[in-house]
């Protein structure tokens, strides 16, 4: 064998050594969403299947949910890393004295809703009085009824308001048995388009905003997984640029082949995300960069929350967010 050959075997091994330990290093993270798969879900089954985990040295699972509630209660008990959530549920966390954190925000915009048929002259809480609405146990809305209902000038009394499954809350509204239901807007604006078409009366409107979808971790894993944390939400925070930048199919699809025993429908996926654009940003983060959250946001939220008595605590913002972990 020549020098050449020894040469070119070594370089080979080499290589082949490289690829062994960037393998054997890869950090694992687990990674609970919110809820069976939907429009949200896209920039995380994006990333997976573009392979830009896998270029930044993560092995990512990503696990479908049962509730924003069960999430965050596997992220606190420490059985899960990272949950996508809606925040305003972890801000109960903090509350009963659960250390989470939001690291990243990508709906800013509160998007908790009353979807009422859009030909109806149902238009503002007020109007609700008399109806029959349906949302699910472990929904976000729950901790908030009352007080949406309060700042309309209802009282539970006036109205009903029944508990579902979540599979039948939205088959509740299509049938006509219900008059509208209880949910993230987002989510169901486009599940009823094609056959019984709503529109929404937000919680924001009502005087009660906060925060919605991002990623949050208990403060000791930020802390101690701080580099692979901010390579996770920096790679979200890429996908969702790139996916709002004119490829929303292409994300609803991610969605379709990470989960395809789920007969998922790429056009109402594509309507998740399309129906999420007007969320993504509120006046304070409008010329921020995805997942960037406002101080002032979250001090709004917090006084929403105490004045529905839903926090009492002192907190401040800093409690519930950190930028750190982003680029700006």
């Amino acid at each position: 064998m020549n020098w050449k050959s020894k040469i070119h075997i070594l370089i080979a091994s080499a290589a082949i050594s490289a690829i062994s330990v960037s393998q054997a290093v890869a950090e694992e993270i687990t990674v609970r969403l919110d809820f069976s798969p939907w429009g949200i879900h896209a920039a995380m089954h994006l990333a997976q299947q573009k392979g830009w985990f896998d270029e930044a040295g993560l092995d990512v699972d990503i696990q479908d949910g049962k509730g924003t509630t069960n999430t965050i209660q596997l992220v606190s008990s420490g059985r899960i890393d990272v949950g996508q959530v809606q925040l305003g549920l972890m801000a109960l966390a903090r509350e009963n004295d659960i250390p989470l954190k939001s690291f990243a925000g990508w709906a800013r915009k509160g998007d908790l809703s009353v979807l009422v048929p859009k030909d109806s002259n149902l238009n503002t809480i007020a109007d609700l009085k008399g109806k029959k609405l349906v949302t699910f146990a472990t929904s976000p809305w729950v901790p908030y009824i009352d007080s949406f209902l309060k700042n309309g000038g209802l009282a539970r009394d006036d109205l009903s308001i029944l508990i579902v499954a979540p599979p039948s809350m939205v088959a509740s509204y299509v049938s006509g048995d219900a008059d509208g239901f209880m949910t993230v807007g987002p989510f169901g604006l486009p599940l009823v388009a094609q056959t019984r078409p709503a529109k929404q009366i937000l919680l924001a409107d009502a005087g009660v905003a906060f925060p919605s979808y991002g990623l949050v971790a208990l403060e000791k894993t930020i802390k101690s997984r701080r580099d692979q944390l901010s390579k996770l939400a920096t790679i979200q925070q890429r996908a969702w640029k790139y996916i709002f930048d004119g490829n929303i199919e292409e994300g609803a699809q991610a969605i379709i082949d990470a989960r395809p025993d789920n007969n998922l429908k790429l056009k109402i996926l594509a309507g998740q995300i399309e129906a999420y654009r007007p969320f993504f940003s509120t006046e304070r983060t409008r010329n921020k960069a995805f997942g960037i959250q406002s101080e002032q946001d979250w001090a709004d939220a917090i006084s929403a929350m105490k004045k529905a008595g839903v926090i009492k605590k002192n907190h401040k913002p800093n409690d519930f967010f950190t930028n750190d972990l982003l680029p700006k």
